[in-house]
């Protein structure tokens, strides 16, 4: 597995070093620059995973940074960057939150702070790859409700219970795994509503600093704490009279639980330093992948929050419980990629097909895809080959293991499903020579043939 690669822009060298030597020894593949506008044309040349990038530097500040890193657009501009100042305030975070940091990271820090927030960084950038992957279905005109590709049943019946709540003010809680598209569905629910024409404000609660989180939500007054300077409206207030999408529900401190549980009851919000509220018509959707209930019971999520979030509810099936979907979805991905890569691959082999049809696919949406466009980088021909994927999909095509996952229990059908996928291989192997083929078998040449015969292999 590569190592993640953080690139550090600061213009002292003492700093470079230090992180490059703590960095390393902590298994991340390190780049230095000296000045922003070195780390832009970085972002450009050889894509790094996360940018930590000074505050304070002669010419282009790390503001500045941020804002041009936005400018540049995809894929650049969705590499997570976090922002390091020996010279901290919040006023500063909260612009640098603006401009698209994930993180606002004091200096000096340590090496284990410096490492964790890294890491949340990484995991932040793969929640925004799932959602620009999954967004590119909107833009690319495709699938069958509201731009998601999707025909199988289960899907509809997402779809159906779309339709039924999208013009009520219910609360929606999205349950499903990485990568199945709650933030896809979340403005399909909006972009189905008479909101459509408002706002749809999206957050990820896990994203965002919890310090920072509070003032991000609700907003703050002037002189509510010693770098506020001015009034500033929240999120929420930014969303009235649309929909706002909570991503990750699950992360929200417990402290902020409580407030946002005032935002479902009262329909109001009070900004941080402030003694009045102000009255909002949003209608909340919260994503989640947790088990809300299991964190309830282990104390770590509010009770009344939970059965106010959960007035309905909707489980987004994974891939692999969609397997109908996989053909479309090779399709569209195909078809968007070559634009992308500049390829001109028209498909896949039935083999190939069948092969990523059978994968569990823990990744769902977004490792199909990253699947195909490693594929149309490799493909030699026309269509995307058996030996164009990866070797963890030609592993887990292993005979044995789908014969038990697959037979129900039956030993009839998984022995005949074991037996004719080794014969198979020793055909394959031999050239088609049945006598050679037999031998590897330990078969006599006639009941091979009699078994060629009952699978109808060619």
């Amino acid at each position: 597995m590569s190592k993640p690669k953080v690139l550090v822009a600061d213009d002292e060298e003492n700093v470079r070093l230090d992180l490059r030597l703590r960095l390393a020894r902590e298994g991340f593949e390190v780049v230095t620059v000296e000045t922003a506008s070195a780390a832009l044309e970085a972002l450009q040349s050889d894509t790094p995973d996360v940018v930590l990038c000074d505050l304070l530097m002669p010419g282009l500040d790390g503001l500045g940074f941020l804002a041009q890193q936005r400018a540049l657009g995809p894929p650049a501009a969705r590499i997570p960057a976090i922002l390091m100042s020996a010279h901290a305030d919040v006023e500063t975070a909260l612009k640098a939150v603006e401009l698209g940091a994930v993180d606002y990271l004091p200096k000096p820090a340590r090496t284990d702070e410096v490492v964790f927030r890294l890491r949340r960084a990484l995991e932040v950038s793969g929640l925004r790859a799932e959602n620009a992957e999954l967004r590119a279905k909107l833009d690319d005109g495709g699938g069958g409700f509201g731009g998601i590709i999707a025909g199988s049943e289960a899907m509809q019946r997402v779809f159906t219970t779309i339709r039924k709540v999208a013009n009520f003010k219910t609360t929606v809680l999205i349950q499903g795994e990485s990568g199945t598209g709650k933030e896809l569905v979340a403005r399909a629910l909006h972009e189905q509503s008479g909101r459509r024409g408002r706002r749809f404000v999206a957050v990820n609660c896990g994203a965002i600093p919890e310090q920072l989180l509070e003032t991000e939500l609700f907003g703050h007054v002037r002189g509510a704490f010693s770098d506020a300077t001015r009034d500033r409206r929240g999120l929420f207030e930014e969303a009235d009279g649309g929909t706002f999408f909570l991503d990750e529900i699950g992360e929200l401190p417990l402290p902020l639980q409580v407030k946002l549980l005032r935002v479902l009851q009262e329909e109001e919000v009070r900004r941080v330093g402030e003694s009045r509220s102000h009255k909002v018509d949003v209608r909340v959707v919260a994503a989640t992948v947790r088990d809300l209930a299991a964190e309830v019971r282990a104390g770590r999520f509010r009770e009344d929050l939970f059965y106010r979030l959960n007035v309905l509810t909707l489980r987004l099936p994974p891939l692999r419980e969609r397997a109908d979907d996989i053909p479309l979805l090779i399709e569209h991905f195909v078809r968007v990629l070559n634009r992308k890569l500049g390829t001109r691959v028209d498909g896949v082999t039935p083999a190939a097909g069948r092969l990523l049809a059978r994968y569990a696919w823990p990744g769902n949406v977004r490792e199909l895809e990253n699947t195909i466009e490693r594929a149309l980088v490799l493909a030699d021909g026309a269509l995307v080959d058996v030996d164009d994927l990866p070797p963890k999909l030609r592993q887990a095509d292993d005979p044995v293991r789908r014969a038990v996952d697959e037979s129900e229990l039956s030993v009839k059908r998984a022995t005949r499903q074991i037996e004719e996928a080794l014969i198979r291989k020793a055909l394959e192997a031999t050239g088609g020579n049945r006598t050679r083929a037999a031998e590897l078998l330990e078969l006599s040449p006639r009941a091979l043939l009699y078994k060629i015969k009952e699978f109808g292999l060619r």
